[in-house]
């Protein structure tokens, strides 16, 4: 029996042009004989002699390999899809995302067999890839285009270049006599409306949650909180100032006349499909009105408070404590910690047509449908105690207060929990235990406390470790004694770091992720509170009861790999 002989990659290649009718039979053994002495790829032979056109070389290739070609030239990519894979890889593989269904990315590639390439989409974007094949011309013109389409802070100082105001500063008492009809037109400018557009839109796409404009004699200065820290962006021209402010002024329906007094709005923006809120605050300073925007976006709320990433056995007392008929359950922390996303993700595990669920906030930060919100307004006397007195009225049997802030409303909290209602609210204190004192320096009997309270949470934000420049580290030995650790017992533990690239700007961190305390109250503790022990009293006997603590949290972050053991010694400092 004749050997069968295999087909080389290139003569695959070369039959399925010949099929197409691309090439003729002749051709092909032309180049064939080339490659064979000159070393000379088929495919590069084709191309260079254009014989055969970019898209029908990719359409065979793509029937050869078994995947299919798109056509990038009418392929929409948005954003959100573009930015899932870093520009430095992408150029660097020649590939572009293209689209995601589910937990599945389609990729356009040059070459789909590229494991390598596929390897590092999938750890980067922890997505099942899908290969497509389309051109490298195609797929860097592509890159290039979407990239170019995101507006950056420089393109737009480089088109203003032209507009700067000179060296004349504009004393304030001249600046004040601005009338009303002036700073509506100044904030109605086509170069207005797109700085303040693309302040915004950058925002977003940087996933910041809080946006900072502020005055200085001879420049503004620009920047986003982004995963907890400020970082400084370009600064937006000092001749636009005046005119921004009162282009949010208009977004937000604020007084545009008002310079002298603080002012709070609130505007909605639609960016790339998603409807976007952001809260404004403006607060005049000695150069101006600072401004600063708060983003809130829904897609952020965890639907479920198994995402929150508590472990099983904390996650177990969390839902017990929900699940109960009646008590006061605190989540305590920062500012900025993620409490009011806690609060809304147990209510959303609630929110069910058989429960009258009432919020009372200051403001409302995400509306949820099924739930009433009530908005505080202390202008007109709608303080978090009248409304809660209202509230309860109203037949409710679960009330989230925004926060416990003072003894009134500590006193209400405390005596809806004891007539059957399930109170949620939010306190500013170190940790679980620490909200038990609290409420007594507010004068809450200790008997009161002991049978209101279920259950207290302290929570932090911790930062995740960039993927796309993850990599292991070796601490010092002095990073070992300030978090009071044994480093002999983390010496087989692999602890990783961000070593900063282009996606994560540098700083090695992308994302962040909770970290939460829960302590239960239990028939021990209740003993405690009553003989009015301390916080630290009270913790000890919690964590001998099965109380993970914030550091202990923290650690267990860095054994995942999360993040690292300076984000632990940041945040849980002291526990």
């Amino acid at each position: 029996m004749a050997a069968v002989i295999a087909k080389t990659f290139g003569e695959k290649i070369a039959d399925a042009l010949v099929e197409d009718g691309l090439l003729t039979t002749k051709q092909v053994e032309e180049l064939l004989e080339k490659q064979k002495k000159e070393g000379v790829r088929l495919i590069k032979q084709v191309v260079d002699r254009a014989y055969v056109t970019e898209s029908d070389l990719t359409v065979c290739l793509g029937r050869v390999h078994n995947v299919p070609p798109v056509n990038l030239a009418r392929t929409g990519i948005s954003p959100e899809i573009f930015d899932l894979v870093p520009r430095d890889l992408a150029l660097k593989h020649k590939l572009i995302p293209v689209s995601r269904i589910g937990g599945r990315l389609f990729i356009a590639m040059v070459d789909p067999l590229n494991v390598v390439a596929l390897d590092d989409v999938r750890r980067i974007t922890k997505l099942d890839v899908s290969p497509l094949i389309a051109p490298e011309k195609a797929i860097v013109d592509k890159i290039n285009n979407v990239g170019s389409q995101q507006s950056s802070m420089e393109d737009f100082l480089k088109a203003q270049e032209g507009e700067e105001a000179g060296d004349i500063e504009i004393t304030q008492e001249e600046a004040e006599k601005l009338d009303i009809g002036a700073l509506a037109t100044m904030g109605e400018e086509a170069p207005v409306i797109k700085l303040a557009n693309l302040i915004i839109v950058n925002a977003i796409r940087e996933r910041a949650s809080d946006i900072h404009i502020e005055p200085f004699e001879k420049m503004v200065r620009l920047r986003y909180r982004t995963d907890g820290a400020l970082v400084d962006q370009p600064s937006p021209p000092k001749n636009l100032y005046v005119a921004l402010i009162s282009r949010l002024k208009i977004m937000s329906n604020l007084d545009i006349a008002e310079r002298r007094l603080p002012q709070d709005g609130r505007m909605r923006v639609k960016v790339s499909g998603k409807d976007i809120d952001l809260r404004v605050s403006l607060l005049p300073t000695v150069h101006g009105e600072k401004c600063v925007l708060r983003i809130l976006d829904k897609s952020n709320l965890s639907a479920s408070i198994d995402k929150l990433g508590m472990d099983l056995q904390t996650l177990k007392r969390f839902k017990s404590a929900i699940a109960a008929p009646h008590g006061l359950i605190l989540v305590t922390g920062p500012t900025g910690s993620g409490k009011t996303t806690t609060l809304y993700s147990a209510l959303n595990e609630l929110n069910s047509p058989e429960y009258n669920i009432v919020t009372v906030e200051d403001p409302v930060e995400f509306q949820i449908p099924g739930i009433n919100q009530v908005p505080v307004k202390k202008e007109i006397g709608l303080t978090f105690a009248s409304s809660l007195r209202s509230i309860l009225r109203q037949d409710p049997d679960i009330v989230m207060i925004g926060e416990i802030r003072d003894t009134e409303t500590a006193e209400i909290a405390v005596e809806a929990a004891l007539t059957g209602h399930q109170v949620l609210s939010t306190m500013h204190c170190n940790d679980a235990a620490g909200a038990i004192a609290r409420l007594d320096d507010m004068e809450i009997e200790p008997f009161l406390i002991s049978s209101a309270v279920i259950l207290s949470c302290a929570q932090r934000l911790m930062r995740r470790i960039c993927p796309a420049c993850k990599e292991p580290v070796q601490y010092p030995e002095k990073m070992y004694e300030d978090l009071e650790l044994e480093s002999a017992a983390w010496k087989d533990v692999p602890i990783f770091k961000g070593r900063g690239c282009e996606r994560c700007k540098g700083s090695g961190y992308s994302g962040r992720c909770a970290i939460i305390e829960v302590m239960t109250v239990t028939d021990e503790i209740r003993k405690l509170v009553i003989k009015r022990a301390s916080a630290s009293e009270i913790g000890k006997v919690a964590v001998a009861e099965g109380m993970r603590t914030l550091r202990m949290v923290a650690l267990d972050k860095v054994r995942e790999g999360t993040s690292t053991l300076e984000q632990v010694l940041l945040l849980t400092s002291g526990h």
